[in-house]
């Protein structure tokens, strides 16, 4: 009996070597695997990081028209603090006619920027000077660093902000030691005592209430294991740990903790690292947290949601000043660091930049741009930086302008269903600067703006007019036009009578007129001279890439366009006929800033220069004294240009108008068609006005060109005539298109016949 008890006792001793042996082989062969495994993974790329969206990065030169408010604007959205004397990265101050910053050092594309402290002096309304404090130099321009708007996450459940080792504060590192992992440069990889004291203290407690775990093993966690609570999962855990310790410095480890630790949620897609947590909570790089925001991110650590210092400030405040104690007993902090630390308030600030899907309806129009030069979508998920052109502050103010306007005009038209749509650009540039897809501007859905195709009504006038002042010698600003009543063919060669918006006709009206009051009849007529072929050509000429049909019907805006496709068509004519493609994104990066993509200025003179000025003019009148004249009431000596449109019934209401830089097109309709029962002037056009009223206007002026000259021209019969002479109006003319002007006498010996009046029924019946 007692031999059967003994029997596997010998057994045990007898092959003990070789069970050894076999532990130590298994073992050996695990640690290879696990290895494999870590060096895979750790040495490559540990995570997917989603596309940085950034924005255009704002350009101040000398001579430029930009208020310090407005560059305070932009400097608030960047996170630069105001103080007395900026004296470190990140600040600003402001003096009589001077700014003075401390500029952050970044990347924009190809190009690297240092830190630079700047004093920015102003003559007037103007920047008179630049100086570069650091070089003793002045410069003609300079560049603060493009904010970061948002990250396109897709698919992905969770967003980090990479951050470098030179990049991470030496605070930040001694207090995630010294609270998290005390031993972290003593160990390799596990703690058994600390797992023992751990698992006493739980025993004891009958529950969790201590964690034995090296910032190794929670790096490993985070990067390679689920959340399972198990022995099998703690034994590989703690392997892993070995390896990794093994293999990679304590640096090493402690950068790629930094970057993994999750920190919170922002929706339903999860924060991890310091770098990106920093953004979120406080609006500023990592590097430039003072110490109470170290260590509440670090007290975070233990609990994100538990000592939120958001949705719960007193237990985040409490843990942060435990952080600052620990930091103060362990002689890192002096007596009075830690009493001036523990004395300040829990702060934190609202990041919009990191709010999922914010600004949807530009980030439309990046992503496919992005995925059409970025095709990969693992390359697009490796941390690329986007430099789009958006103007985040333009972009606010024009969703608050659309928003705000048809909110008013739903409750006092009860039209619970308006909508809208809004787009903004550089004209110089095609840089679009902000998008709107309808009055819910921060929810992704139907963007309008990029495609809701609606007919344009009388947008479609100035491409008319255009084609005719081309042809300088046979049309001007003075040119008389039949405003009568008249009949073409349009549609299945059925009959089409346009009329004036008043249901009246004036005999004859100029040019000029005929633009401003936006009627309905000469401009149908002046396309019939032109050439309906000619008018289609045009409209494509100025960026409509789609076929057109030279129908009748097109001289009143019978073509559909979504605001966006308006808004290139009105660059063209505001940037002198050159077209510049409207475009939302600038370069691409890789996460360490090498040159993926960038864009080449392209542009084409797609109209003639002279005849472009004309229309600007008589553009600039409609704001005067036309159908856009609530413009010109409301902003008085700041010129701006623009034009209503109107489709039948009252179904679109559209403004399409600029100023010195940005021209904005505005559509206000229903989805479903049905009337509006609003004009361009009554719907889209106020948009637009509380749109300039926020965004500081810069007047229009245009450089009169040399082949240009003031002429004069009579009012009835639109003959060129000599100074002077009585019923004239004087208005700009492409000089080599004029007659010889005549003198008053010879207009008195031949007068103007008069209009041909069209005879009636009983007078075409009887030949009267």
């Amino acid at each position: 009996m007692s031999s059967l008890l003994f029997a596997p006792f010998r057994w045990f001793k007898r092959h003990f070597w070789k069970l050894v042996t076999v532990f130590i082989v298994l073992s050996v062969s695990y640690l290879i695997y696990i290895d494999a495994q870590v060096k895979h993974h750790f040495a490559g790329h540990k995570w997917e990081v989603p596309a940085q969206i950034y924005a255009r990065p704002l350009r101040l030169s000398l001579k430029q028209e930009i208020s310090i408010e407005e560059i305070q604007d932009e400097l608030k959205l960047l996170g630069y603090r105001q103080v007395a004397t900026a004296d470190d990265v990140g600040e600003y101050s402001i003096g009589k006619d001077i700014l003075s910053i401390y500029r952050r050092a970044f990347q924009y594309g190809a190009l690297t920027a240092p830190e630079r402290r700047l004093k920015i002096d102003w003559q007037g309304l103007r920047i008179s000077q630049i100086a570069l404090l650091d070089d003793n130099q002045n410069a003609r321009s300079v560049l603060l660093e493009p904010w970061l708007i948002s990250r396109l996450v897709g698919g992905l459940s969770e967003d980090r902000m990479l951050m470098q080792d030179s990049d991470i504060p030496d605070m930040l590192k001694i207090a995630l030691i010294e609270v998290e992992d005390k031993n972290f440069y003593k160990h390799h990889g596990v703690a058994p005592l600390a797992i023992l004291r751990a698992l006493f203290a739980n025993i004891s407690a009958g529950r969790t209430v201590q964690g034995g775990s090296t910032l190794t093993q929670q790096l490993v966690k985070n990067l390679y294991l689920s959340r399972e609570r198990s022995y099998v999962r703690k034994l590989r855990e703690a392997a892993m740990a070995l390896v990794i310790d093994a293999r990679y410095s304590k640096d090493e480890i402690l950068n790629a903790y930094i970057n993994e630790v999750f920190l919170g949620q922002n929706g339903k897609v999860a924060v991890h690292g310091f770098g990106l947590a920093s953004h979120f909570y406080f609006n500023k790089p990592l590097q430039e947290l003072e110490l109470v925001e170290i260590a509440t991110l670090v007290g975070m650590v233990k609990g994100p949601s538990f000592y939120h210092p958001k949705r719960q400030k007193d237990r985040s405040l409490e843990r942060r000043n435990l952080v600052l104690r620990i930091l103060f007993d362990e002689q890192y902090l002096s007596a009075s660091e830690y009493q001036s630390a523990i004395a300040k308030p829990l702060v934190t600030s609202s990041s919009p930049s990191l709010a999922s899907g914010q600004h949807p309806a530009f980030m439309d129009k990046v992503r496919d741009e992005l995925f059409s030069v970025v095709p990969d979508s693992s390359e697009r998920l490796a941390g690329v930086k986007v430099f789009t052109t958006l103007d985040v502050n333009a972009q606010l103010r024009a969703e608050n302008a659309l928003i705000s306007t048809l909110e008013q005009k739903s409750q006092a038209r009860n039209l619970p269903n308006i909508e809208g749509a809004m787009v903004v650009s550089d004209i110089s540039s095609g840089e679009i600067r902000a998008i709107v897809g309808g009055k819910r501007a921060q929810f992704a859905g139907f963007n309008r703006a990029l495609n809701g195709y609606r007919q344009i009504g009388s947008l479609m006038k100035p491409v008319v007019y255009l084609a005719a002042l081309e042809n300088a010698y046979e049309f001007n600003l003075a040119t008389r036009l039949a405003d009568e009543p008249v009949e073409y063919d349009d549609k299945e060669g059925k009959k089409w009578q346009p009329q004036n918006a008043d249901k009246s006709f004036r005999g004859e009206v100029s040019l000029l007129d005929a633009i401003v009051n936006s009627y309905n009849v000469p401009s149908v007529n002046l396309a019939n001279l032109v050439g309906f072929d000619e008018v289609a050509a045009t409209l494509q000429r100025l960026g409509y890439e789609k076929a057109v049909k030279p129908l009748p019907s097109l001289a009143l805006g019978a073509v559909e366009l979504s605001p966006l496709e308006v808004n290139q068509i009105y660059q063209v004519i505001s940037n002198q006929g050159e077209l510049r493609p409207l475009h939302a994104l600038s370069s691409v990066t890789t996460a360490d800033n090498q040159l993926i993509w960038e864009r080449e200025a392209v542009s084409q003179q797609r109209a003639d220069i002279d005849a472009s000025y004309l229309l600007n003019f008589a553009l600039h009148q409609v704001t005067k004294k036309g159908t856009a004249r609530a413009l010109g009431e409301q902003f008085g000596r700041v010129n701006m240009a623009g034009k209503t449109g109107t489709t039948d019934d009252y179904r679109d209401s559209w403004f399409a108008g600029f100023d010195r830089n940005l021209v904005t097109s505005v559509w206000v309709g229903h989805d479903d068609n049905t009337p509006v029962n609003m004009s361009g002037a009554t719907g889209a056009l106020p948009v637009f006005m509380a749109f300039q009223a926020q965004n500081s206007p810069k007047s229009l002026v245009r450089a009169f060109p040399e082949t240009l000259s003031i002429a004069h021209f009579d009012v009835a019969s639109g003959q060129h005539m000599l100074a002077g002479c009585p019923n004239i109006m004087s208005v700009p003319a492409i000089t080599d298109g004029l007659s010889d002007a005549q003198g008053c006498a010879e207009l008195e010996r031949n007068p103007p016949k008069a209009p041909k009046k069209e005879r009636n029924f009983f007078e075409r019946l009887f030949g009267w």
